[in-house]
């Protein structure tokens, strides 16, 4: 007992508190992770603190933490000064009231245990780490006194924060009576904390989508607060901090605001505590100012595009020369915008870029957020939803379905000396499932809705018959499927309708849920067709027991007109375990098969060989269309998935589609094969932002023939 003494009396030591405090503990093995922190640049014109305001004042600046712990260290910056900045004093607090400048828990902080300090130009240098319990997301009150803020400053001027100036050295004062309120940062870099060695640090890279145009002061509503407020959510993901390293204006290739991305790319990520993970996102002001002032020619256009994947691989090169992961984001839509008024040569650019971080490889993950964003009617434009007005910013809305879409599961995972490639949002250059891995032929998911009954049947034909027609052609393909049951279709005749539902079963084939009576969400809403999903589970639980059945298939293709109805429709599924069952591929058959029928009465040979040539023609156009949508759009072939239904001449045509297929050269894989693609990711997790994945947009689908007008009519 008497040798743990001197351990007890070191630890009292090192526990105090209120100002003048100093932490004696040892540094040298502590684990630092940036907390919060900002990029800084030459605080200049408007954003300079104004001269009457810019010697012997205390600063008081709020900021918003992402990571909590027990001892924290601060670094201030004159990375951009041009002389010596002295810091005549320093405390931190507790923010009492964000937008005032009231504290609590004041502390003093030290530098090589004096209270002042000397940052020579060009330098940045830490505090003497403290004890001090931050809470995660807490909001942090920084004090300084300057007697000479030393212009050019260097500060951030995007800070979304309210900071506060008051004439003479007022660094402990509770209140700051009569202090002067301004929107922007000075001087402050990071805020760290002493963390567990498994802990780390994402730091956001980019843009003024990444700063938070628009976004309030006080709101903390930029999309990597919404991350922050995340991954404080989860016992995983909890010591994970976040610093956003956004730059209105900024440019991957040349300065404007603030350095270009390349020069600043080491002291914003590389050099900061506890890096393990950058997002970058950046490019659309590249792009954007190519063109603002004249057109570029086509060769300017082509090297734009170069010198911009070219300074991506660079940085991930270095990143990786650190073990850093790096997390690419694609290019969100500007059409529109007057500032850059873009034309078809900046998409064609935009295109090109977001194809290179999605395809190359370069990145450990992307997240698409073009494809998140982008408005599936005009994909050159933002989402109505989604935009701030100025086609080029995103909403408030906007930033929390960036900060919701990005996966926690990318920050859960080693460093990038063992890389793992993940693409969200979009498909990853991998091929599909286990077993094909060597497979290179594109893939096709068959599908089949409207389980047992769809059309009408030919004379003497049953329910059974076409299930069982369809389930021979499969078996004899050896193609897989998968049903989506209505439990509420066949009424009419009760005992086909079980036969099929048993004949498709003892094909060893899976079903899931259509909803009971094919509510389309659109005309009933959000509620009624919860409660038709619901109603469609005990009879399909039923039948598929001992499967998991728990895919969904809107009905209609219809998942909410609004983002409102949509995101109430997926929080449903989700809550009650679905992955939704994509459609990205599809011809309309269900439109031949009224038309079968009626040309089956009159018994008129020749017109069904009519409707043999018009099915498969349409069939493989949309094939086509489909392969040259994805390549444009996702950069490769994706794993589609084919929407059929259980018809009577789906019946009769699937042994020669089918074979069309393979002729075609495409291969059979199951629907969780094809969704396991990442393309698939807000289709499979439903707490991804929607809507479904698609391949809506261009190019445009050629105009399907459907079966001949006025046949056997």
């Amino acid at each position: 007992m008497m040798r743990r003494w001197p351990v007890a009396l070191v630890l009292c030591a090192l526990i105090v508190t209120g100002a003048g405090a100093r932490d004696t503990a040892p540094t040298r093995d502590a684990h630092w992770i940036a907390t919060w922190g900002s990029s800084q640049m030459i605080a200049e014109g408007d954003n300079a603190l104004p001269a009457d305001r810019a010697a012997a004042i205390t600063l008081r600046q709020v900021v918003r933490v992402s990571a909590g712990g027990e001892r924290i260290r601060i670094r201030l910056s004159n990375a951009f000064g041009t002389r010596p900045l002295a810091i005549g004093g320093a405390h931190v607090a507790r923010s009492v009231a964000p937008g005032t400048p009231r504290i609590e828990g004041d502390a003093r902080l030290n530098f090589s245990g004096q209270s002042d300090a000397v940052i020579p130009a060009g330098a940045e240098i830490y505090t003497d780490p403290i004890t001090f319990s931050v809470t995660a997301g807490a909001d942090l009150a920084i004090s300084l006194y300057l007697s000479d803020a030393a212009s050019p400053q260097t500060g951030h001027p995007g800070s979304r924060a309210t900071s506060f100036t008051l004439a003479g050295n007022a660094v402990a004062d509770e209140t700051l009576a009569g202090a002067t309120p301004t929107t922007h940062w000075y001087a402050i870099a990071d805020i760290e904390v002493a963390a567990a060695p498994t802990a780390g640090t994402i730091v956001a890279i980019g843009d003024s989508i990444t700063d938070g145009y628009g976004v309030k002061p006080e709101r903390n509503t930029r999309w990597t607060d919404v991350l922050a407020q995340r991954l404080r959510g989860t016992t995983a993901t909890r010591a994970i901090g976040v610093v956003n390293a956004g730059i209105g204006g900024n440019r991957v290739l040349l300065d404007g605001l603030g350095p270009n991305m390349l020069a600043r790319f080491d002291r914003d990520v590389i050099a900061r505590s506890g890096v393990r993970w950058a997002i970058v996102l950046e490019g659309v002001n590249d792009l954007g100012v190519l063109t603002r002032e004249a057109p570029a020619t086509p060769a300017q256009h082509a090297v734009i595009v170069a010198q911009i994947t070219a300074g991506f691989a660079q940085v991930v090169a270095r990143a990786h020369a650190h073990g850093i992961k790096v997390i690419g984001g694609t290019v969100m839509p500007f059409g529109g915008n007057t500032n850059y008024h873009p034309t078809a040569e900046n998409e064609a650019d935009r295109q090109a870029v977001n194809t290179f971080i999605r395809t190359s490889g370069v990145f450990d993950a992307v997240i698409d957020f073009d494809r998140l964003m982008r408005d599936p009617a005009h994909p050159d434009r933002l989402s109505p939803a989604y935009d701030s007005g100025d086609h080029l910013h995103p909403s408030e809305a906007g930033y929390r379905t960036m900060g919701k879409a990005v996966p926690l599961s990318l920050f859960r995972g080693a460093r990038a000396s063992t890389r793992s490639r993940s693409v969200i949002g979009v498909a990853a250059p991998v091929p599909v499932g286990p077993s094909n891995r060597a497979d290179k032929r594109p893939a096709i998911a068959i599908t089949f809705d409207d389980i047992p009954a769809h059309g009408p049947l030919i004379p003497g034909q049953t329910r059974v018959d076409v299930i069982r027609a369809i389930t021979g052609a499969l078996a004899a393909a050896k193609a897989p499927a998968f049903g989506f049951l209505n439990a509420g279709f066949g009424l009419d005749a009760p005992d086909d309708a079980a036969g099929a539902i048993a004949a498709w079963r003892a094909a060893g084939l899976p079903l899931g849920n259509h909803t009971y009576s094919h509510a389309n969400l659109d005309k009933v809403g959000a509620a009624a067709f919860s409660a038709d999903v619901v109603r469609n589970e005990a009879p399909l639980s039923a039948v598929a027991k001992g499967t998991d059945w728990h895919w969904f298939r809107y009905p209609f293709l219809s998942e909410g007109s609004t983002p409102a109805v949509r995101d109430a429709a997926r929080a449903d599924l989700r809550a009650r375990g679905y992955r939704v069952a994509a459609v990205t591929m599809s011809f309309n058959d269900f439109s031949w098969n009224p038309v079968y029928a009626a040309c089956s009465v009159k018994r008129d040979v020749g017109a069904i060989a009519t409707l043999e040539a018009s099915f498969l023609g349409d069939a493989r156009a949309a094939a086509l269309a489909a392969r040259a949508r994805a390549k444009a759009q996702v950069g490769r072939d994706i794993p589609y998935v084919l929407l059929m239904h259980v018809g009577a001449f789906d019946a009769r045509m699937l042994p020669k589609l089918l074979a069309l297929y393979r002729e075609m050269g495409f291969r059979f894989v199951t629907l969780p094969d094809a969704e396991a693609d990442p393309y698939y990711a807000p289709a499979v997790d439903l707490s991804l932002p929607g809507p479904t994945p698609s391949l809506a947009g261009p190019p445009a689908l050629p105009a399907l023939a459907g079966p001949p007008a006025g046949l056997c009519s």
